[in-house]
């Protein structure tokens, strides 16, 4: 594991992590999301069966999975190596690229892509949520599934010699199912055996978070070196997010450009805006947590992609960071949340 050690693994191969630069440390650039496909609301359907036109570019927004070839983000591949190009020069350096098993993860586009666009791809290990396992997912014991995620980030994953930098994005959902307990316990097994990097995608309850935490906790995870996604459409009680903070993760606000009304896999959850992101970033800076933010688009779908009137993934960059320097939050601040953090998460103990 010497190797390893003070290096960050990308799609290309070891590099030094000053050579990152900002980062975004949840994107998808080739994936299918069919796994969970929303059916439209009634009389939508025509509409959800030929969305890609100007006049339905906002119901698109409104219902992003709603429409079986919005969700077929692998179909683009041109359009996001044209997207990562532009990622390049407005100061993107690397892409933590969260598709895990159940995702229809693509190693060698990942690779050609990395290639193409002089961009750092890190790629993730393990295997997504309940409903995305196999019959012989569920059937392994934590052991061999271990020693699955392990073999992805030594030896290269889907048959290729490729290697993976990251275990996750970890897929669980609320509550957790056996399956995912079993995945998440082998992501700590993993995590020991390898001193890597871990991100995890909880279920869509304030509860999910933590629960996750005392899982891999108890499996012997490291959580310092371990991120929760999707504290955004999760977590929205400042005390509560406090309370969760203190457990020690990274706290990650990965879904800026996603707004709607009614988000349909909880309809409980109002999707915060982007300023109230912003918002949310300037509290935990204030409360002292500024070591602690990673920021990400999450970007799954095709209408995210500028391609079919999107943000893509140079928003954070191009409208963000002016944003949130207007709301409280320094350049130097800035800089650690996309570079410094990144960096020292990514970076093999």
């Amino acid at each position: 594991m010497s190797n390893l050690s003070g290096r960050v693994q990308t799609v290309l191969g070891l590099v030094d992590p000053e050579k990152l630069g900002r980062t975004m440390t949840h994107e998808h650039l080739t994936m299918t999301f069919e796994c969970c496909y929303f059916p439209p609301p009634q009389g939508d359907e025509a509409v959800a069966a030929n969305p890609f036109q100007m006049q339905h570019m906002h119901w698109l927004r409104q219902n992003p999975y709603s429409c079986h070839e919005n969700l077929l983000l692998q179909q683009e591949t041109d359009a996001v190596r044209d997207e990562l190009r532009v990622y390049k020069q407005a100061g993107g350096g690397a892409i933590v690229e969260n598709t895990t098993t159940g995702l229809e993860r693509d190693l060698p586009t990942l690779k050609q892509l990395a290639q193409d666009t002089g961009v750092h791809i890190i790629a993730g290990a393990g295997y997504y949520v309940d409903c995305t396992h196999s019959e012989t997912t569920k059937s392994m014991t934590v052991e061999q599934l271990t020693d699955v995620i392990v073999s992805e980030v030594l030896n290269g994953a889907d048959g290729t010699d490729i290697r993976c930098g990251v275990i996750g994005e970890i897929g669980t959902g609320w509550p957790i199912t056996d399956s995912e307990k079993r995945v998440l316990r082998a992501t700590a097994h993993a995590q020991t055996r390898l001193g890597c990097p871990v991100i995890i995608h909880p279920g869509r309850n304030p509860a999910a978070p933590a629960e996750v935490v005392r899982i891999l906790q108890e499996a012997g995870g490291d959580i310092g070196k371990t991120v929760m996604s999707h504290l955004d459409r999760t977590i929205f009680d400042e005390g509560e997010l406090l309370e969760f903070a203190k457990l020690g993760s990274y706290l990650e606000y990965d879904l800026f450009g996603t707004e709607m009304l009614n988000y349909p896999y909880n309809t409980d959850i109002d999707m915060p805006s982007d300023s109230q992101r912003v918002k949310t970033l300037a509290f935990l800076v204030k409360e002292g947590y500024e070591d602690k933010i990673l920021v990400a688009h999450d970007i799954h779908t095709k209408n995210r992609l500028t391609k079919f009137g999107g943000h893509g993934y140079s928003h954070i960059l191009k409208n963000i960071v002016p944003k949130m320097l207007t709301r409280g939050i320094s350049q130097r601040q800035v800089d650690k949340i996309l570079i410094d953090n990144p960096k020292h998460w990514l970076t093999f103990k």
